[in-house]
């Protein structure tokens, strides 16, 4: 089960509970007006995937990426968590957001992955802008440079394997998405807390930042 103690979010350099070194990048904000966050596969399930209510607002997003080669000299990184900042303070506490408006097993909040790809948008913006089958020749890979495809390829965009793209049809609406660390799979939404309660921060784990032999489907009901 996932704890304080073995929860690596947001963490940097060695001295974290993964075996790889972690470094944290800034994507931006992702623009949440409604209040209601959606974490989702971008490609495949927008509009369909977890929704966590938040405080409404712009809020920023950051990687975590590990360094898991076995030189740990950075040649090859992979993404660990993808993480919206709520609010600044201690953690305290790491658990399934109980502010879900669904679960997907007792006591956990997952996100279906089918494209390699997860990502965080305003719920209610994914609702109106309706995206059907003709996105993906007109968004995803539209051969322009401000696809979404292109933008997560692009190094001078946030990040290689990451993009902060509008989201069409809804002004100032936007996605803000990173490579699923080891691809296609099914990842658990966790939400950090300090001791008072407050929320500060919702957090996909990509099951990357784990110790050698663990088994992350075991972890909080994920093989439910």
């Amino acid at each position: 089960m996932t704890t304080l103690e073995t929860f690596a979010a947001l963490r940097e350099g060695d001295a974290t509970p993964s075996p790889y070194r972690l470094s944290v990048h800034d994507l931006g904000e992702v623009h949440v007006p409604s209040g209601r966050l959606e974490a989702v596969d971008p490609y495949v399930f927008l509009g369909g995937g977890a929704v966590i209510r938040v405080p409404a607002g712009s809020h920023p997003v950051r990687v975590t990426v590990a360094d898991v080669s076995p030189a740990q000299d950075g040649s090859h990184l992979r993404e660990a968590y993808l993480s919206v900042v709520l609010a600044e303070g201690e953690v305290e506490r790491v658990a399934p957001p109980h502010s879900a408006e669904r679960l997907d097993g007792p006591g956990y909040v997952g996100v279906p992955v089918d494209a390699g790809v997860v990502a965080f948008v305003d719920a209610d913006a994914t609702a109106a802008a309706a995206p059907d089958d003709t996105w993906y020749d007109e968004h995803f890979d539209s051969g322009r440079d401000d696809s979404w495809f292109a933008r997560q390829d692009d190094p001078e965009h946030v990040r290689p394997g990451c993009a902060n793209v509008p989201l069409p049809g809804v002004e100032g609406a936007n996605v803000v998405m990173a490579h699923a660390g080891w691809g296609d799979g099914f990842y658990p939404v966790r939400a950090t807390y300090a001791a008072d309660g407050t929320m500060l921060g919702v957090h996909i784990d990509l099951h990357v930042a784990v110790a050698a032999g663990a088994d992350p489907a075991a972890d909080d009901g994920a093989a439910a």
